[in-house]
């Protein structure tokens, strides 16, 4: 609330500066040349509302100077507006949202990485007195500043964040330039980070890194395997040990499984008498 409270006064201190620096009437000569002109409009009616009568779209607005200062009343539109011709001149602003892409940014990061960032910047014209009296050109300054302000917040953000803080970092580069275009009339409406790009070298480490990651945690979980197997194993053994009939069926079922396949396989059966026997003498 405090921001937005600071955004409208700083808009409207605009405006009003624009209306006091107009406050004081024409001179005298503004006068008679307007006198004049009215005169030379009266004398050649109809044909001179061609030239005397304009029109904006439902998204445009005229704001208009008459010998060089701008008239009472704002910026003129939407619809039909009136011009004295030879001495009034008036400008179009479209109130339309504006995109651009900012160009790829060569940028430095906190952790010394060199990356490559462009963005798009989403943009209108809330002011169209200010957009004219207050900048040269608002499109090309808005431009300017978003490369210069995608530089200068990145630049105190690590790799590791710029890549997982879009979101973050995109609300800020928003705020910080809707605050300095305010004085322009322009507000700025969304950021967003296209792009990323990280040396080739860089990007060849950390997918070195990455697979290193995944042998170690493979190597991890299959010797948490042959672990979990090895007690498996011995509670088997144990419950076979208790009772000699169930390594007997043990032998038949794996009989059953060799035999079950279409591999020529070559059996030696061994009396588990013998088994038992040499058991028993350990």
């Amino acid at each position: 609330m405090d921001l937005d409270t600071s955004v409208y006064t700083k808009r409207k201190s605009s405006v009003d500066a624009i209306v006091r620096a107009n406050a004081e009437g024409p001179g005298l000569c503004a006068i008679i040349l307007t006198f004049i002109s009215y005169i030379l409009i009266m004398a050649t009616m109809p044909f001179s509302f061609c030239f005397c009568i304009k029109v904006v779209q439902e998204y445009e607005r005229a704001v208009i100077f008459r010998l060089g200062r701008l008239l009472k009343g704002g910026a003129k539109g939407p619809g039909l507006f009136f011009v004295i011709p030879c001495i009034d001149s008036y400008r179009k602003i479209d109130l339309r949202t504006v995109s651009f892409d900012v160009p790829p940014q060569e940028i430095l990061s906190k952790d010394s990485v060199t990356i490559a960032v462009d963005a798009v910047v989403y943009y209108r014209i809330s002011e169209p007195l200010s957009s004219v009296c207050n900048v040269t050109d608002y499109s090309h300054s808005t431009r300017l500043l978003a490369a210069t302000t995608l530089r200068n917040v990145l630049g105190t953000k690590n790799l590791a964040e710029i890549l997982s803080e879009r979101e973050t970092i995109s609300r800020n580069m928003q705020s910080s330039l809707d605050e300095a275009t305010d004085p322009w009339g322009v507000k700025v409406e969304r950021v967003e980070i296209k792009d990323v790009r990280l040396p080739v070298q860089l990007q060849r480490a950390m997918a070195a890194e990455a697979e290193a990651a995944r042998e170690a945690r493979a190597k991890v979980i299959a010797a948490e395997g042959e672990h979990r197997a090895s007690r498996s194993l011995k509670e088997a053994a144990e419950v076979i040990s208790q009772s000699p009939g169930a390594l007997q069926l043990r032998y038949l079922q794996t009989l059953q499984t060799i035999s079950a396949e279409k591999n020529s396989t070559i059996l030696f059966p061994l009396p588990i008498d013998i088994i038992s026997h040499m058991m028993k003498k350990k």
